[in-house]
């Protein structure tokens, strides 16, 4: 009986250590769904999972982690470091240092070719686009 009841507790226990840490490995949810996971001091990778994948879809999700994940201001600048074109089933890597920047950002735009950084306002704001897809 004594025995049962430590395996229970020991059962117990290991259940929810894993719960706990689930949140920590799983990275920031954004609002989109997608994950972000830090891979440094300024850089950050959106790994791609399935579904939506449009470089709107993980520029959405690195905006939202900047504002609301690290709480930086609106107007922080955030970089792609991936090339584009992203391949099938492979994420973006983003940095909030121009170092090793991407030459595009990825992003249909209506002026030239854009540089490979938006703001992360500008970026979040592209969640909207995501949602009515």
């Amino acid at each position: 009986m004594m025995r049962s009841k430590m395996a229970r507790a020991a059962a117990a226990i290991t259940c929810a250590t894993v719960l706990a840490a689930t949140p920590a490995l799983a990275g920031f949810q954004a609002e989109n769904a997608l994950y972000v996971e830090p891979a440094g001091n300024t850089s950050f990778d959106v790994p791609y999972r399935g579904g939506r994948a449009g470089a709107s879809d993980f520029w959405c999700a690195a905006g939202d982690y900047v504002i609301r994940g690290l709480n930086a201001a609106p107007g922080t600048r955030i970089w792609r470091v991936s090339e584009p074109p992203r391949r099938s089933g492979q994420g973006i890597r983003f940095s909030l240092s121009p170092d090793g920047a991407a030459s595009r950002s990825g992003l249909l735009t209506l002026f030239g070719q854009g540089d490979a950084s938006l703001s992360a306002a500008h970026a979040r704001a592209l969640c909207e686009a995501s949602r009515d897809r």
